[in-house]
Formats: structure tokens, sequence, C-alpha cells
């Protein structure tokens, strides 16, 4: 009986262990990019994601001066005409992460000329 109980003991932990391992998984393929690298989030960063590869629930950190820019989502025609939909998420911090969804995402700044000057990104996720 002794026997039983060890084989028991030592099946749960490996049940937990491998549960352990499986969750760390999926955090570890989750990545975060910061937008622009070194540079940050400025003009002319709209091909930055150029050769790059990213997966829905990598993260974008988006570094800049929050007087002078800000990160408003929008959609591909906001994207392309530079204009944000009226219910547009502007972030503003200076120091955003945002969470890529599955499909495409589109980023822009909306001061004035940003967007025009290259202050935007398009990104697919997979």
């Amino acid at each position: 009986m002794g026997q039983g109980r060890g084989s028991a003991g030592v099946g749960v932990v490996l049940v937990m262990c491998l549960s352990l391992l499986l969750l760390q998984c999926e955090w570890a393929e989750a990545r975060s990019y910061t937008v622009g690298d070194a540079g940050g989030w400025t003009f002319n960063v709209a091909g930055w994601p150029k050769g790059k590869s990213f997966r829905a629930g990598d993260v974008l950190v988006f570094n800049y001066a929050s007087s002078a820019h800000n990160v408003v989502v929008v959609n591909k025609a906001g994207y392309q005409t530079c204009s944000p939909p009226r219910a547009a998420k502007v972030f503003q911090t200076g120091k955003d992460q945002i969470k890529l969804a599955k499909g495409q995402n589109f980023f822009i700044c909306n001061f004035p000329g940003h967007c025009q000057s290259g202050m935007k990104i398009a990104i697919t996720a997979a």
C-alpha cells in the first residue's frame, strides 16, 4: 500500500510540473517589440515592421514624448487617410503598451501632419 501512495504522489507532481511547463511555453510565445527600436515612435517609422513576424498577443511598446505625439488605433481606412474614426482609442502616456489582435492592426499619430510624415504602422499578426 505504501508503494501505491508513492506512485500517485509522483504522478501528481509530474502533472503539476508539466502544467507549469505548458504555461511557461504559452507566456514565452508572446513577444514584446519596441516600435521604432531605439529611435522610438517617431517620423518615418512606417517601414519598421518590415521583416518582422508578429503573432496575436505580442505587445507593441510605443516610446515617445507625450507632449509631441500620441498613438491612435485605427482601421485600414483611417491608416490610409491618416484620419481616425470617431471612437478610435487614443494612447498618450509616452510609454504605451498595446497587445496585437489577430489579423490587421493599424496605428497612427494624429498630431497634425505626423501621420502624413510616416508616423504610422500597419502590422498583420498571425
